[in-house]
């Protein structure tokens, strides 16, 4: 019978720290393997080279575009752009000029 009135108290013991172990393996485990863990890094890693290539390139365009504004300044146009720009979005020819369509 002493047997009997142990085995709940063993129970109580063994319970709490099972329990505190399986919370730490499982916070172990999405540390390791969750979407933020040590082994998505590498991704992360590919993900940001792939980043910057695309960044470079975009600031590139970008500055061809910031120049671009610059030339059809409102107080100073250039006056090779604003005739380019004519010709190409309104088709506009003086007439003693040829157009020439290249392929």
């Amino acid at each position: 019978m002493v047997r009997g009135n142990k085995k709940p108290e063993y129970m109580k013991s063994v319970v709490g720290p099972a329990l505190g172990l399986l919370a730490l393996l499982g916070i172990a485990s999405y540390a390791l393997l969750g979407p933020t863990g040590i082994i998505a890094w590498t991704d992360y890693r590919a993900a940001l080279s792939e980043r910057k290539v695309e960044l470079a390139n975009l600031q590139k365009e970008r500055d061809a575009l910031r120049n671009r504004q610059m030339l059809l300044d409102r107080d100073n146009v250039d006056p090779d752009l604003a005739g380019e720009l004519m010709r190409k979005e309104l088709n506009v020819v003086a007439p003693d000029e040829m157009v020439v369509p290249l392929k």
